[in-house]
């Protein structure tokens, strides 16, 4: 009997923490990562021409996704499964993989105007960042 009050204690306390780190989450991560500058990041993204190659079904595609939270619906986004032919000239061999086309000249340095270069795996909103020109407010969160 005593055994089974202990196993309750414990599942309980397990299901506490979690409630507890998902409030944490939406009341200090959460706003940063769904703000107007994470929107305004995603769609510099969309003029530059960045786009991600990726698949529903795909557990680290997912995770890149929710890095952007709502503002991914202004990401350049091709589903694979859905584009078989399209995926396959661009040479996508992983997912989720960024392509980041040519920038006009003026945007940016010689160095960073490497058309069609790609970034494959999950990618830190720092690197979209720097490896597309644009720019992401510092002290904003990402996860």
């Amino acid at each position: 009997m005593q055994n089974d009050k202990s196993k309750f204690k414990i599942g309980f306390g397990v299901v506490a923490a979690a409630v507890i780190v998902v409030v944490a989450w939406i009341v200090l991560v959460r706003p940063f990562r769904d703000g107007p500058a994470l929107e305004e990041f995603a769609q510099c993204l969309r003029e530059r021409g960045v786009t991600m190659y990726g698949a529903d079904w795909c557990p680290h595609c997912q995770d890149q996704k929710a890095m952007f939270g709502s503002a991914f619906a202004r990401v350049p986004y091709v589903e694979c499964p859905d584009e078989p032919k399209l995926c396959q000239s661009k040479g996508i061999q992983s997912y989720p993989t960024w392509i980041l086309s040519d920038p006009p000249a003026t945007t940016l340095s010689v160095e960073a105007r490497q058309g069609g270069r790609k970034l494959e795996g999950v990618q830190k909103v720092e690197t979209l960042a720097r490896e597309s020109g644009c720019t992401f407010p510092a002290g904003t969160t990402e996860k």
